[in-house]
């Protein structure tokens, strides 16, 4: 059997954390940069394949390919990380300062990789700006826009939707890359992690790195989106909420499950063994 039990994977996932918050500045940037690369290329394989079959649940579907490249090369993803190194810290295998270094670092990194990737697509997809429009430069200004302008023209409450689809979308991101952990073969590791991140991507919620790319990409294209709107309606509060979503519903919550019950298997197995003692 290759089944991690859930235990033992919260175990697994917060050595995991310290590891990561002790990587060096380089190492952190070039495994961010291509993080937010390939999650640059998920986004434009589920915009095709939305646009080709006219089912946005198929893009949904193949949106997690990118997801398993940056799991299974051990790579960093800012909104992972907002689970698993906070997850290290509350069980005492990393510092607070160690966290935030690597939350800065990874950003940066996913940041980059994010920009880099949208000003190679905007390139391709534009024929090097000879090409104004087509289904795909259609479809990233309207998705950007919406993720912006229209926060923008709610006001307040736009800030609430956009930090609430943040917190819905990396609860379910944080856990895809917690339940990488629950198997030790490839294809079970693929599959867990598959069905969280595709249910985020259906659901449209808000992921910081996918607009990274997304949002500058639409900017490149045409959208009539300003670095304002961008960071003050999409990015911050998405980021905000990534982080609420990522360390409250899946790092804290496991934790404090996981927590309870290794306590209570400690307990049960001394008893058991004074049991057998009196016996």
């Amino acid at each position: 059997m290759d089944y991690i039990k859930p235990p033992q994977l919260i175990e697994d996932v917060a050595n995991t954390g310290a590891y990561k918050s002790t990587l060096s500045i380089k190492d952190l940037l070039i495994k961010g940069i291509l993080s937010g690369a390939f999650l640059g290329f998920a986004t434009t394989l589920a915009f095709t394949a939305a646009i080709d079959t006219k089912l946005s649940i198929v893009g949904a579907f193949v949106f997690p390919a990118g997801f398993v490249f940056i799991l299974l090369l051990g790579l960093e993803l800012v909104t992972g990380n907002f689970a698993m190194l906070p997850l290290a810290k509350i069980r005492g295998l990393t510092s607070t300062w160690n966290v935030i270094y690597n939350f800065f670092w990874a950003f940066l990194g996913n940041l980059l990789g994010s920009i880099l990737y949208g000003v190679l697509f905007y390139i391709a997809a534009t024929k090097l700006g000879h090409l104004t429009d087509g289904p795909m430069i259609e479809k990233i200004i309207t998705v950007a826009e919406g993720k912006t302008l229209a926060y923008k023209s709610m006001g307040g409450e736009g800030i609430i939707l956009s930090v609430t689809k943040a917190v819905l979308c990396n609860w379910m991101v944080t856990l895809g890359a917690f339940m990488a952990f629950v198997s030790s073969s490839t294809i079970g590791k693929i599959a867990a992690m598959w069905l969280p991140v595709f249910l985020f991507f259906a659901h449209g919620f808000e992921h910081a790195v996918v607009n990274m790319f997304l949002i500058p990409t639409a900017m490149l294209m045409g959208a009539h989106i300003s670095f304002g709107d961008w960071w003050l309606w999409n990015q911050i509060p998405v980021t905000i909420g990534n982080f609420i979503g990522g360390f409250v519903f899946t790092g804290l919550a496991l934790h404090l499950v996981y927590k309870k019950r290794k306590k209570d298997s400690i307990s049960q197995t001394a008893s058991a063994e004074g049991l057998e003692t009196r016996g």
